[in-house]
């Protein structure tokens, strides 16, 4: 790197309170693959470890104090969730993750308004979870699942998806945040064009979240999908955000305790929304990290994150786009993650020379083979930073890349 990089936040502090962000031996753990998963701060796996601990109880049905006083923990995460996105209360389900959330759309949402004749939209960039789902439910249902292209620097085209949407369309489900390429949808834009042929519009917010805020009620859409574990949180939970009067008309697509209002042999009643899609135990200890994790972001500030994020993607972009052997995909301007190829090196063997360089990347096709084929490629290497990344990081990584070219002759 030519010139020292000025950052909008002090990660010398920030950094201080991630424990993983270290090496067994004590040495800097460079990590770049906070687009997989973001490493956690003390204050979460504290709050976990109370939740776990000293505070646990069930909740939702016991009468003593410390599940009341649980219940309570619980329903205010939920608050906070839907105050982080601009959404209500009751429009909050919680689930195993964004996976869970889509799949919970497509089985409950989408067999009471997809059929023979009916057609959806997603993009080229989806994430499987994104595509598998509506392909599973599309062989059941009969309708059509349409594909919107890209165009040259990796944004979903909308001017293609207006020409492609018709009447027919009933769901348009495009990714927020490319998980790849980093590139960002107009969300306003997709939704208007969405509405205008009344078709309801899902957003996968997995790299979203994390990275900018984020406001459903301005950007319009009807369901909005995301995953704590890449919000500093836990793993194994995630969180959808429906429209109130789209939850009350969806039936229950899992069965059992929590999610009823009477049970007989005789039949059943459900609970309101979102209780009627949170079948089962829920993960009640995830769920008071994750609020932990909340209040961590937000007292860090997301437009300043997106600042970071940014100045860290157009500074690696720089450093790499300066060498001969390296092909750049995505946008110039991408939310927090870069993509490239090294000539004549698979990324997995790239990311076994950077783990001995204790640097840490995503090399594969990143549950994205679609794009892959679009791109040319089997697999890219992925730098993805997170609120804790610096400028040391990416000095790491481009000596583990000039390392990796001498090797490779």
């Amino acid at each position: 790197m030519n010139a020292a990089l000025t950052l909008p936040l002090d990660t010398a502090t920030l950094r201080a309170d991630f424990p993983g962000l270290v090496t067994p031996n004590g040495q800097p753990w460079h990590y770049l693959d906070a687009g997989a998963t973001a490493q956690k701060p003390q204050v979460v796996v504290d709050a976990m470890a109370r939740a776990l601990g000293r505070d646990y109880a069930t909740v939702h049905r016991g009468v003593y104090s410390r599940s009341a006083h649980m219940t309570l923990a619980f329903e205010a995460a939920r608050r906070k969730v839907a105050g982080l996105i601009g959404g209500a209360e009751g429009e909050i389900v919680f689930t195993r993750g964004a996976t869970e959330a889509i799949n919970l759309v497509a089985n409950s949402w989408g067999p009471a308004n997809l059929g023979p004749g009916d057609r959806i939209l997603l993009s080229r960039l989806e994430h499987h979870a994104n595509i598998v789902p509506w392909q599973l439910l599309a062989g059941r249902l009969g309708f059509t699942i349409d594909v919107c292209p890209l165009t040259v620097d990796g944004h979903i085209d909308l001017d293609m998806a207006e020409r492609m949407i018709t009447p027919a369309h009933r769901l348009v489900a495009l990714s927020h945040v490319s998980n790849v390429l980093g590139s960002v949808l107009d969300v306003p834009r997709a939704v208007a064009m969405a509405h205008a042929v009344g078709a309801k519009v899902l957003i996968d917010g997995c790299q979203a979240v994390p990275r900018f805020p984020v406001d459903v009620a301005a950007l319009g859409c009807d369901f909005y999908a995301f995953s704590a574990h890449k919000l500093y949180g836990p793993t194994g939970l995630g969180a959808l955000w429906a429209r109130a009067e789209i939850l009350d008309a969806m039936p229950p697509w899992q069965g059992g305790g929590a999610m009823i209002n009477k049970v007989s042999f005789d039949g059943t009643t459900f609970a309101p929304a979102p209780q009627r899609f949170e079948a089962g135990t829920p993960a009640i200890t995830e769920v008071i990290a994750l609020a932990a994790a909340i209040d961590y972001v937000e007292g860090v500030g997301l437009a300043a994150i997106h600042a970071h994020e940014t100045a860290l993607v157009k500074t690696l972009r720089r450093e790499l786009s300066a060498m001969n052997t390296v092909t750049l995909f995505g946008p110039e301007a991408s939310a927090g993650i870069v993509s490239f190829a090294l000539d004549g090196v698979h990324p997995h063997d790239l990311g076994t020379i950077l783990d001995e360089e204790n640097v840490a990347i995503r090399a594969g096709h990143h549950c994205a083979q679609p794009l892959m084929e679009h791109l040319g490629v089997p697999a890219t290497a992925r730098a993805s930073f997170g609120l804790y990344s610096y400028e040391s990081d990416i000095a790491a990584l481009l000596r583990g890349i000039e390392r990796t070219r001498r090797i490779f002759g």
